[in-house]
């Protein structure tokens, strides 16, 4: 019953697809099965986003198109697919118990990371929850620096101390992964005030936003960021990832408003097809562009869905049933989107597509054996690195000879 009444709320929610919208939908152009039409040069295609936006508290609205070059959009399938793999490298690996502790896959919600990070300048800051394997790979990681983070080896992107949950990459405006719920949204709001600190006068401020699930919304500290990012009218973006569940709890028994994009009443608000890059692309570049003028912040509501349990200790088929997930695979996923869109649009064919992926399956298979190769930290210097500091700030990379370290004679783990 819970998981039928969840498929039938999923359903109501999302967004129409791009691939419904189309059998509605004419041009004057050429009209792709994916809702597009040719409008351009052979390189470059219009296509079209209706019904992909709702918005709130808003005079403006993205635009219901977007131009896109073959280059582009076969970069974005390319990052999207590397993701897929990675993540289901990810899973294969933890059940082979390579990988320990909590693992929170993002297979599904690729579009929402690769959206984003296409809208966004590199000097825009972003932070998100523990499930944040994917938005380190865009902002700036490789799969051997994930992967070998995962395993807990040196050569990881934070030096294997930090796992699944805490990736970090200051060189890329990335600072995590929080292993806490909702924890991130904070830290986002003081991202956001640096920016607006450090903007230049007459210039748009630099964006931060904070990436979070359906199940963190109604958290008090959520609310209080809002709050303090309304008044000050910092470049602050609440991003919710609406993949309909938190942790187990749809989100019917979760939440008593799910317009997540209008929870923050008279905060603008905007919700997208998490599930077509193009519509996150777009959408994401009209929320920047607003909160960047100095507008004060935005809500953003993602209408996506995770393919695995909330974590891999989670089946995720205890709370919906598996006809639910076979028909997102079968009617959104936003891989076959993308892949559907290039071959209507006459940017590739089916072959193509199919060598692009046998190419990043050795890539990623690659990667994963260069993260194996690496060692795990060692007490000196890994343990103490990072934690002290001297000389105005720098890092202490030497032994600080007032840490008693243990007596390894007496130890009985070496």
């Amino acid at each position: 019953m819970i998981a039928t009444k969840a498929a039938s709320l999923f359903l109501r929610r999302s967004i129409p697809t791009a691939a419904a919208t189309a059998s509605r939908s004419s041009t004057n152009g050429r009209t792709f099965g994916a809702n597009m039409r040719l409008m351009s040069s052979s390189n470059t295609v219009t296509f079209d986003l209706t019904g992909s936006f709702e918005t709130h508290n808003l005079d403006t609205a993205p635009n219901d198109t977007i131009e896109m070059t073959k280059e582009e959009l076969l970069d974005h399938f390319e990052l999207m697919y590397t993701m897929r793999r990675m993540e289901i490298t990810c899973d294969n690996e933890y059940k082979a118990r390579n990988i320990r502790g909590f693992c929170h896959l993002y297979d599904g919600q690729e579009a929402v990371a690769t959206g984003i990070n296409s809208a966004f300048e590199p000097e825009d800051s972003w932070i998100t929850s523990y499930r944040c394997h994917c938005t380190a790979l865009a902002r700036g990681g490789s799969v051997a620096s994930v992967l070998g983070e995962l395993f807990g080896n040196v050569d990881g992107q934070t030096q294997g101390k930090g796992g699944s949950m805490h990736f970090y990459n200051k060189e890329h405006n990335f600072f995590g992964g929080q292993g806490i719920v909702g924890a991130q949204v904070p830290v986002g709001l003081g991202l956001a005030f640096a920016n607006h600190y450090n903007a230049t006068p007459g210039k748009p401020m630099q964006v931060a936003i904070a990436c979070y699930g359906d199940g963190a919304a109604n958290q008090g500290q959520i609310w209080e960021s809002a709050n303090m990012a309304s008044l000050w009218k910092l470049p602050m973006i609440f991003c919710i990832e609406n993949n309909h569940y938190g942790m187990g709890t749809s989100i019917d028994r979760h939440s008593s408003h799910s317009d997540y994009y209008k929870m923050g009443n008279h905060i603008p608000g905007v919700r997208m097809d998490g599930m077509n890059v193009l519509a996150v692309k777009e959408g994401m570049r009209f929320v920047k562009d607003y909160v960047g003028q100095g507008n004060g912040p935005m809500y953003v509501e993602m209408m996506t869905y995770r393919y695995h349990g909330h974590s891999m200790s989670d089946p995720g088929t205890t709370y919906r049933n598996r006809e639910e997930i076979a028909l997102t695979r079968s009617t959104r996923d936003p891989l076959e989107f993308v892949k559907k869109t290039l071959i209507e649009a006459g940017f590739s064919d089916a072959e193509q597509i199919k060598e692009t992926e046998k190419r990043i399956r050795k890539e990623v298979a690659e990667q994963v054996k260069q993260a194996k190769s690496s060692s795990p930290p060692t007490i000196e210097p890994h343990l103490y690195q990072y934690i002290f500091s001297s000389d105005g700030g720098k890092e202490q990379n030497e032994f600080p000879p007032h840490i008693r370290m243990p007596d390894f004679a007496k130890s009985k783990w070496y």
